[in-house]
Protein backbone atom coordinates (compact mmCIF):
# COMPACT_ATOMS: atom_id res chain seq x y z
CA UNK A 1 0.00 0.00 0.00
CA UNK A 2 1.40 3.36 -1.02
CA UNK A 3 0.93 6.10 1.55
CA UNK A 4 -0.19 9.64 0.83
CA UNK A 5 3.19 11.01 1.93
CA UNK A 6 5.12 8.71 -0.39
CA UNK A 7 2.80 9.60 -3.30
CA UNK A 8 3.16 13.30 -2.54
CA UNK A 9 6.98 13.25 -2.63
CA UNK A 10 6.96 11.08 -5.75
CA UNK A 11 4.60 13.50 -7.51
CA UNK A 12 6.64 16.57 -6.54
CA UNK A 13 9.98 14.98 -7.43
CA UNK A 14 8.73 13.83 -10.85
CA UNK A 15 7.56 17.37 -11.59
CA UNK A 16 11.03 18.77 -10.75
CA UNK A 17 13.34 16.43 -12.65
CA UNK A 18 14.23 15.83 -16.32
CA UNK A 19 14.05 12.05 -15.95
CA UNK A 20 10.87 11.28 -13.98
CA UNK A 21 11.12 7.57 -14.82
CA UNK A 22 14.27 7.37 -12.66
CA UNK A 23 12.53 8.73 -9.54
CA UNK A 24 12.36 6.15 -6.74
CA UNK A 25 10.63 6.75 -3.43
CA UNK A 26 10.88 4.34 -0.51
CA UNK A 27 9.02 4.57 2.73
CA UNK A 28 10.40 3.13 5.95
CA UNK A 29 7.81 3.18 8.68
CA UNK A 30 9.23 3.29 12.18
CA UNK A 31 7.44 3.36 15.52
CA UNK A 32 7.53 7.15 15.82
CA UNK A 33 8.88 8.45 12.54
CA UNK A 34 8.44 7.57 8.89
CA UNK A 35 11.49 8.00 6.68
CA UNK A 36 10.81 8.84 3.05
CA UNK A 37 13.83 8.07 0.87
CA UNK A 38 14.04 9.90 -2.44
CA UNK A 39 16.40 8.66 -5.14
CA UNK A 40 16.75 10.43 -8.49
CA UNK A 41 19.10 10.19 -11.45
CA UNK A 42 22.54 11.69 -10.76
CA UNK A 43 21.97 14.43 -13.34
CA UNK A 44 18.75 15.45 -11.55
CA UNK A 45 20.22 15.58 -8.04
CA UNK A 46 20.85 19.32 -8.27
CA UNK A 47 17.23 19.92 -9.25
CA UNK A 48 15.77 18.27 -6.14
CA UNK A 49 18.33 19.88 -3.85
CA UNK A 50 18.27 23.33 -5.44
CA UNK A 51 20.50 26.33 -4.80
CA UNK A 52 21.78 26.20 -1.22
CA UNK A 53 19.34 23.36 -0.57
CA UNK A 54 16.27 25.55 -1.03
CA UNK A 55 14.28 23.02 -3.07
CA UNK A 56 15.10 20.21 -0.63
CA UNK A 57 14.06 22.46 2.25
CA UNK A 58 10.79 23.25 0.49
CA UNK A 59 10.10 19.55 -0.11
CA UNK A 60 10.74 18.90 3.59
CA UNK A 61 8.41 21.76 4.58
CA UNK A 62 5.60 20.39 2.40
CA UNK A 63 6.18 16.88 3.78
CA UNK A 64 6.16 18.25 7.32
CA UNK A 65 2.86 20.07 6.73
CA UNK A 66 1.26 16.96 5.23
CA UNK A 67 2.62 14.78 8.06
CA UNK A 68 1.26 17.13 10.70
CA UNK A 69 -2.16 17.00 9.08
CA UNK A 70 -2.03 13.19 9.19
CA UNK A 71 -0.69 13.34 12.78
CA UNK A 72 2.52 11.56 11.82
CA UNK A 73 6.21 12.43 11.95
CA UNK A 74 8.27 12.06 8.83
CA UNK A 75 11.73 12.82 7.52
CA UNK A 76 12.87 13.20 3.91
CA UNK A 77 16.21 11.64 3.00
CA UNK A 78 17.63 12.42 -0.43
CA UNK A 79 19.84 9.52 -1.47
CA UNK A 80 22.78 10.20 -3.78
Amino acid sequence: MSSELKSLIEYLAKALVDMPEKVEVNEIVGEQTTVIELKVDKSDLGKVIGKQGKTARSLRTILNAASTKLRKRSVLEIIE
